[in-house]
């Protein structure tokens, strides 16, 4: 995976991406949004924003940030928000890399990536840059299709590896990957869209002063796989 053919890939779908991948991943954007709308008034960033599907969806008190490698994806999502978002709820939309965001550190009080961490070249620096602008004591959530424990679909998967450049993404990217660790601590894990064959994984980023997310921290749930 590399930048240029994430490029190629998505310049691709741009035109098609809400008819074809919509209806898919809408379960799991819902459901994202149900968990960052319990927080009203924050300043969230999203990751891979593309074509803005989530945006209508935020709290009308929410302030969002998005990002994209993709301008195509992207100029959809502006049509979009001027659409159909309360004025000044969408602060920006741009063009950057995941793995090397342009804001301060602490900038923003959650994060959502959703569909993004099999897309990106290193999973680690994306991680890393997220936990970076968020506050601490935010919450990071990380929407994804993680690789399937039933043997012959795994298989399927790994036979599939080589057409990431062409896809856009990895389709064998296992959840283990992911980190669980002090100061990043996995809060739980959800399954999501089609038979649970996306899930979504909520992080606390470390702890404020107030405790942030800790009353939390003791609840995680086992991803059926």
């Amino acid at each position: 995976m590399d930048l240029a053919s994430i490029r190629s890939a998505y310049r691709r779908y741009a035109r098609y991406y809400d008819r074809v991948f919509g209806p898919v991943f809408a379960p799991g954007r819902h459901v994202a949004m149900e968990m960052l709308n319990q927080k009203p008034g924050q300043r969230i960033l999203e990751v891979g924003v593309g074509t803005g599907l989530s945006l209508p969806d935020y709290d009308p008190r929410t302030r969002v940030v998005g990002i994209d490698i993709s301008p195509e994806m992207l100029d959809i999502a502006r049509d979009r928000a001027e659409r159909e978002c309360p004025e000044g709820q969408v602060e920006d939309l741009l063009v950057m890399d995941a793995e090397a965001l342009e804001f301060p550190d602490n900038s923003f009080d959650s994060i959502a990536c959703m569909y993004v961490a099999s897309v990106v070249p290193n999973p680690d620096r994306l991680i890393s840059e997220m936990r970076r602008v968020c506050r601490p004591g935010g919450d990071i959530l990380i929407l994804n299709h993680f690789a399937s424990r039933n043997p012959v679909l795994r298989g399927l998967e790994k036979g599939l590896r080589p057409l990431s450049k062409l896809v856009g993404f990895r389709p064998d990217m296992d959840l283990d990957t992911l980190p669980d660790h002090e100061g990043f601590q996995r809060l739980a894990v959800h399954n999501t869209n089609l038979f649970g064959y996306w899930k979504l994984v909520h992080y606390c980023n470390g702890t404020d002063d107030e405790g942030g997310s800790d009353d939390a921290a003791a609840v995680k749930t086992a991803a059926a796989r």
